[in-house]
Order: structure tokens, then C-alpha cells, then sequence
């Protein structure tokens, strides 16, 4: 008798592991938290989203059902938020707003940084040099190895 109830016990700590926008998301996490797991949701898009689908933020990832995860997966791909929360305002290519997300997002930073560097422009030197971008000093950090490109 003991022993199921200890084997219970011990499947309840092992908390689900939920998939959402192929990004496993530990199940003993808030909703809130747990969908900024995703690559390409932020903090306040995750609030955003909660607010919007009338979502508790303080319930775990793993009690959403079925429904409410499709729900969640919709909203991310075709958000219906201010631009001001999107994570790719007026595009280059486009010249709108667009929100991007995983995979999708990491190339778009990958073209951007390769197109800085095409350029010849400031930051696409810094980055090709391995500095800093954004006006950090450079006295105590960014310190390389003498013997790094040999």
C-alpha cells in the first residue's frame, strides 16, 4: 500500500514536459514564464497573450488542455497585438510589422549581422572583430587571447 502511494508521489514530481511551437516547456512552470521559453516570446508578449486569450498566468503549463495549447499556438503565429510588442518592426525587405519566432528568427539576426558586415557600416565591423556593438567599454571586458588567431 505504501509503495503505490510513494509511486504516486513520484509521478506527481515528475512534471509533464508540454510542446508548444516545437519548444519543450517544462510543465511545473507558470504559463507565464513557460512561454517565454519560446524563441521570439517575450515577457510582455507572454502577458499580452495571457491577457488577450483570458489565460491565468499563475496556472502551470501542465493543466492546459488540448484546446487551449492549439489556442496558444494560433495567437503566437498571428498575433493581434500593438506593433509595439512585434520583435521585427518595419521590415527591410517589406516595411511592416512582422513577429518572428525560433528558427525564423535566428536566420533573420543572421542576415541582418552578415548584411552589416556586406556594408562595411560600424557595428558590422565591430561584430566581424568580435567588440562590442551597442557603446559598451572595452577597458575591463571583450579581453581576447594574444595567441587566438594562430
Amino acid at each position: 500500500m505504501q509503495e503505490m502511494e510513494i509511486q504516486e508521489n513520484q509521478e506527481k514530481k515528475q512534471a509533464k514536459i508540454i510542446r508548444i511551437m516545437q519548444t519543450d516547456i517544462p510543465g511545473e512552470k507558470y504559463i507565464y514564464v513557460g512561454l517565454t521559453k519560446i524563441k521570439g516570446v517575450s515577457w510582455s508578449f507572454s502577458n499580452a497573450l495571457c491577457h488577450k486569450l483570458k489565460i491565468d498566468q499563475k496556472r502551470k503549463i501542465s493543466s492546459l488542455t488540448e484546446e487551449e495549447i492549439k489556442k496558444i499556438e494560433e495567437f503566437i503565429k498571428n498575433p493581434e497585438l500593438p506593433s509595439f510588442l512585434f520583435n521585427r518592426r518595419k521590415d527591410l525587405e517589406t516595411g511592416k510589422d512582422k513577429h518572428l519566432l525560433t528558427t525564423d528568427l535566428e536566420l533573420r539576426e543572421e542576415f541582418d549581422v552578415k548584411r552589416l558586415k556586406k556594408i562595411r557600416s560600424y557595428r558590422g565591423l565591430r561584430h566581424a572583430l568580435g567588440q562590442p556593438s551597442r557603446g559598451q567599454r572595452t577597458k575591463a571586458h571583450f579581453r581576447q587571447k594574444e595567441n587566438q588567431w594562430e
